[in-house]
C-alpha cells in the first residue's frame, strides 16, 4: 500500500545540510497498525507528514497504492490525500469558529458531497462517537478527550484508507488516551490502516509493528502479535 525507497529529508542553509531523515526504506501493507517511536528530533513527525503528503521529501521514491507520489504535482497530491488519508493530530486541529457539526462537515464540503448524504454521514459519526448532544457546541466548550473524539470522527468521515495519528493522546489524561487508542484499534480491526507516532511504549504496543527511529534512520523494527 505504501512503499518508501531511500527517502531522505534535509533542510539546506547555504552550504550546510541539516538532515532530518536518511535512507528510509519502509513498506506498509493494507491493514497494518504501525507505531513509529523514537526520541525528540528523530524525525517521527516529519516521516508522518511525508507519508501524509503534507511535506515534500528531499530525495527518494514514495509509492502510495502503486502511484509514484514523488512524481505527482501538488494538486494531484492534495487530491490524493483528501481522498484517502485521515489525520489526527495531538493538538486536535479543530476549527474554533465552527461547531462540532460544522467541523465534521468540512471535509465533506471539500469532497463536494451532496447535502442529504452529508447530513446522513454526519449523523452516523455523531452517533458512533456518542457526541450527538455535543453537535452544536464549539471546540472550546468540550474537554480535551471530547475534542480528540471529534478530531477522530472528522478524520474518519471521509472513510479513509489510512489514518495518520501524530501523538493522538499526547494532550489527554490516561483514561481518555486509552479510549482513543481502543477506538483506533477497533478501526484497524475493521480494515483501516493506521500509522501513529508516539513516545509511549504502552500506546505503541497497540500496533502490530513498531518502527524505531533514531537520528533520522530506522534503527530497528519489531513485530507484535
Amino acid at each position: 500500500m505504501i512503499k518508501l525507497v531511500d527517502v531522505e529529508k534535509y533542510y539546506a542553509n547555504k552550504f550546510i545540510k541539516t538532515w532530518v531523515l536518511r535512507n528510509i526504506n519502509l513498506t506498509i501493507h493494507e491493514g497494518d497498525f504501525v507505531s513509529i517511536m523514537g526520541p525528540s528530533g528523530a524525525g517521527k513527525s516529519t516521516l508522518l507528514h511525508i507519508i501524509g503528503m503534507l511535506d515534500d521529501m528531499s530525495g527518494g521514491e514514495y509509492y502510495f497504492m502503486d502511484e509514484p507520489v514523488h512524481k505527482l504535482n501538488e494538486k494531484k497530491r492534495t487530491a490524493f490525500h483528501q481522498q484517502y488519508i485521515g489525520f489526527v493530530f495531538q493538538a486536535y486541529h479543530l476549527i474554533d469558529e465552527l461547531t462540532v457539526y460544522e467541523n465534521l462537515e468540512t471535509p465533506l464540503l471539500y469532497k463536494k458531497v451532496k447535502t442529504a448524504e452529508r447530513k446522513s454521514m454526519i449523523a452516523d459519526m455523531l452517533d458512533r462517537f456518542n457526541i450527538v448532544a455535543k453537535k452544536d457546541l464549539f471546540p472550546n466548550q468540550l474537554s480535551g478527550g471530547q475534542q480528540q473524539l471529534v478530531a477522530v470522527a472528522r478524520a474518519l468521515i471521509i472513510n479513509p484508507k489510512i489514518i495518520l495519528a501524530d501523538e493522538p493522546t499526547g494532550n489527554l489524561n490516561s483514561k481518555q488516551g486509552l479510549e482513543i487508542m481502543e477506538m483506533l484499534k477497533q478501526l484497524n480491526k475493521e480494515g483501516t490502516t493506521i500509522i501513529q507516532v508516539t513516545h509511549d511504549e504502552n500506546k505503541a504496543a497497540f500496533g502490530n509493528r513498531i518502527i524505531h527511529l533514531a537520528d533520522g534512520y530506522v534503527e530497528k523494527e519489531e513485530q507484535h502479535g
